[in-house]
């Protein structure tokens, strides 16, 4: 970290919603940028083993210290009042020069190819990714040349941010609370690139032709959108080339856990139909036995708008576990829960159903036999599951 790098400094900054993926690397920023930090969560998440050195209050309500400004995710926008995440992410994009990576899929993974690339070739870059990438050392770090982030189309505040190279993984309608059509999110997204200097779409792209550590035609194409914009940032062609071949990926993005009993457990943060189905298409490829997917949902409106769809992607397996929401993050609505999903699942495929996450444990261990291939999917707590099966698989 560069010492005199202090953009933050006197600040006293308590994120509500540290635990988040965003949240927890806006945090950790900030404290390297010279901020005073510390914040609050409901309860422990995969995020908060990246906070070490800050103080976490869990559980109960936010209680910011006297002098402290809040930053709150959109999750708990109802529980304080305080600066948006979003507003705080624009400010942070506004300190030095910045790379912006949005669309429906590969966010997480682009951006860190970029950022990690960039470190390779001595550009000292910062960035801030949501998810925790080993080889970083974790989702958030300091620099004084690129400062690399994710920007979140689901609730438009990618709009408020104004990089030098912004990168377009995709285009699909994912959040239908904020958008009312993939044309209207179309519209939006190119009216926000008509300012920025050097754009990268990619569609236009075809995928890497070398090969690659992370597994998956999706992330070729992730890591084709990331050379182009490592072009555009000064990379040298065969040096970007050399550390995209280097990248293993990021935690919960097809994250292998292990093998226990024969039985292999994958972690993976994919939560609409494409990002399933194209998860359980890669796990297919490589299973001997039986394909079992656990899908958790997250997010209601999602759930309203693509239950059919996302219940045919779990199609893909053999036997679908879904459970009901955990850790929704917007308002319920009548008859509104994971059964959805489950009724769409079509034949031949086993469907199950496992009200809470320590019933889909339970119920993957009991079901599966050596040789097969559990995948836990989705946003916030499947991890959770993932890694009671492998506790609870005889070894």
């Amino acid at each position: 970290m560069l010492t005199h790098h202090k953009p933050l400094d006197g600040r006293r900054l308590y994120f509500v919603g540290i635990g988040g993926s965003g949240l927890s690397a806006y945090a950790n920023i900030a404290r390297a940028w010279g901020a005073e930090v510390r914040g609050w969560d409901m309860h422990e998440t995969i995020f908060t083993k990246t906070l070490d050195g800050i103080d976490v209050d869990l559980g109960g309500q936010p209680r910011p210290p006297v002098g402290f400004e809040p930053i709150v995710s959109t999750a708990h926008r109802d529980r304080i009042d305080g600066t948006p995440r979003a507003e705080f992410l624009a400010e942070l994009v506004a300190t030095q020069p910045s790379i912006v990576v949005t669309g429906a899929h590969g966010k997480t993974t682009t951006t860190a190819m970029i950022a990690y690339a960039l470190r390779e070739t001595a550009s000292d870059p910062a960035w801030i990714v949501g998810g925790v990438v080993p080889q970083l050392g974790g989702n958030a770090g300091t620099g004084s040349g690129w400062l690399v982030v994710e920007g979140d189309e689901s609730d438009r505040s990618v709009l408020a941010l104004r990089p030098q190279i912004a990168v377009v993984t995709n285009v699909e309608l994912d959040h239908h609370a904020a958008w009312s059509s993939v044309a209207e999110l179309r519209e939006a997204l190119e009216a926000w690139l008509e300012p920025v200097p050097d754009v990268v779409r990619g569609w236009e792209l075809e995928p890497v032709p070398f090969p690659l550590a992370v597994p998956g035609e999706h992330n070729r194409l992730n890591a084709a959108a990331a050379l182009a914009a490592l072009e555009h940032a000064g990379v040298g062609a065969e040096a970007a080339e050399a550390a995209l071949r280097r990248f293993e990926g990021a935690d919960r993005r097809f994250e292998i856990l292990g093998t226990r009993g024969g039985v292999t457990v994958i972690d993976d943060y994919g939560h609409n139909p494409t990002e399933l189905r194209v998860t359980l298409e890669t796990a297919r490829a490589g299973a001997d036995g039986r394909l079992v997917a656990l899908y958790v949902p997250h997010v209601v409106e999602r759930t309203r708008h693509l239950h059919r769809e996302l219940g045919a992607a779990l199609g893909l397996a053999d036997v679908a576990i879904v459970t009901d929401f955990v850790g929704r993050r917007d308002a319920p609505r009548e008859g509104v829960t994971g059964r959805l999903v489950l009724e769409g699942v079509p034949d031949p495929t086993r469907r199950v159903w496992a009200p809470t996450l320590d019933d889909a444990s339970r119920l993957a261990v009991h079901l599966v036999r050596p040789g097969d291939v559990v995948v836990t999917l989705g946003v916030g707590e499947p991890w959770r599951a993932a890694r009671a099966i492998i506790e609870g698989l005889p070894g």
